[in-house]
């Protein structure tokens, strides 16, 4: 139903965003951090569920109209491109912080860490965008039912995301003691991620391939 370069395209792109410090990032490295990898699970269950909430209400609608409309499609294509940019930017920017500097936050209940990770993730522009801007350009309208092809790519996008944050959830109190010790560390991080987001952006842009219609 989805071809192998729209399934292998989100999962590029989810890949670069997910390993871009954002919210999603920021919050569950923190309470991985201060309260331990069970609390930073439980903040990836709410993080899961914000998820799947973009997915309804993206494939409920959004890219039937992206299919009828054309210039929406490039209208959102270049948005898309846009805000990949300017995230490569805050990746490789000056004094950029690191989403594993140590921080000091209170002890919150389990029921508090899922709300908190469904808010974040509601709340994350990243993921906004992701939904409404980048996943439709991947949908081909003669490969058969858009709407299933929105779910699948969806779940190809939720896929890696919860599979990466759940590495890092265990991995936060590792990381952070390494790039404690290891600053130079972090710097290639930024400077990867921030180069593969604007080579992402550049291609996205450049794409001439018009949206299709049924």
């Amino acid at each position: 139903m989805i071809s192998q370069h729209g399934a292998t395209g989100v999962a590029m792109v989810a890949l670069g965003m997910v390993l871009t410090p954002g919210p999603n990032m920021v919050y569950l490295v923190s309470r991985s951090i201060t309260q331990g990898r069970r609390a930073g699970v439980v903040s990836l269950g709410g993080v899961a569920v914000g998820f799947l909430c973009y997915l309804l209400a993206a494939n409920l609608g959004l890219s039937a109209v992206l299919v009828a409309v054309p210039e929406l499609y490039t209208a959102v294509k270049l948005a898309g491109a846009g805000y990949l940019l300017w995230l490569a930017w805050q990746a490789v920017r000056p004094g950029g912080a690191s989403p594993f500097a140590p921080r000091d936050l209170p002890a919150d209940s389990p029921r508090r860490l899922f709300t908190m990770g469904l808010m974040t993730n509601l709340l994350n522009p990243k993921i906004a965008v992701m939904y409404l801007s980048l996943i439709p350009q991947f949908i081909d309208p003669e490969a058969g039912n858009v709407l299933l092809q929105g779910f699948a790519l969806g779940g190809v996008q939720i896929a890696v995301a919860v599979t990466v944050n759940f590495c890092i959830v265990l991995a936060a109190g590792t990381i952070a003691v390494f790039l404690v010790r290891h600053p130079a560390w972090l710097r290639v991080q930024r400077y990867v991620m921030g180069t593969a987001l604007g080579v992402l952006a550049v291609k996205l842009a450049t794409d001439s391939a018009p949206a299709r219609t049924t």
